[in-house]
């Protein structure tokens, strides 16, 4: 940079990128201090410049950047996978063996009353957000206000062990029908904020989304067929 119209220039040009909130330029230091409140690649930042402005860094690692913004991201959900997990091995561990039904029921229960309980908190949000991806809620908006307790009947009914080939197929049916439109927003690359935690966490849709649905349609099918 040589001049302040370049300075100009590429803080205007930087500051336009989504997620980054300020920019300090300087020609005297030829740096740039960009602040964001979510990661974002160098390259994404080095698309937006003219091609005379070529950004190097010190000490910055790309990689170890990327990891560390998508565990920021997705911390609510790897805490509460995380927390599942946990209390549902420790309850094995009283058993005198594993026991591989009572421990996906457990882990399935645990999923669905957190899940549902985070729906309540703020459940007009939760279903605001619902009906712009879900293949149901699109057509029946009342969907997305009876799912948030679908998932709570279900997490009772697997705690209580209710009705269990029933309250399998339930859960393999609601699954696999919500995680058609969350298969549809993220081949379209569509930005839509999911909606498994609520309103309460701008969570992006994405495949996590994808792998905790798919977790829940794999489980409930094996308890079906081993029954």
């Amino acid at each position: 940079m040589t001049c302040s119209n370049c300075e100009a220039k590429v803080k205007s040009a930087l500051l336009m990128v989504p997620h980054v909130t300020h920019v300090e330029v300087s020609r005297l230091d030829n740096k740039a201090t960009i602040t964001m409140d979510q990661h974002v690649s160098l390259s994404k930042l080095q698309e937006v410049l003219d091609k005379k402005y070529v950004i190097s860094t010190i000490d910055h690692n790309e990689v170890v950047e990327q990891t560390k913004s998508w565990i920021n991201t997705y911390k609510p959900v790897l805490l509460i996978f995380a927390y599942i997990l946990g209390i549902t091995i420790f309850i094995q561990s009283q058993n005198p063996q594993f026991n591989l039904m009572q421990w996906m029921r457990h882990f399935m229960a645990g999923f669905f009353l957190i899940f549902s309980f985070f729906k309540m908190l703020n459940l007009k949000g939760f279903t605001e957000t619902y009906v712009m991806y879900d293949v149901i809620a699109k057509r029946f908006p009342n969907w997305a206000f009876i799912y948030a307790f679908v998932e709570l009947f279900l997490g009772i009914a697997f705690l209580t062990n209710f009705n269990p080939f029933y309250t399998n197929l339930i859960a393999l049916i609601v699954m696999i029908l919500s995680i058609i439109g969350v298969l549809q927003t993220v081949i379209n690359k569509k930005k839509i904020q999911c909606a498994c935690l609520g309103a309460i966490f701008n969570l992006p849709m994405s495949t996590v989304t994808i792998i905790e649905d798919s977790l829940m349609i794999v489980m409930s099918a094996i308890m079906l067929i081993l029954m």
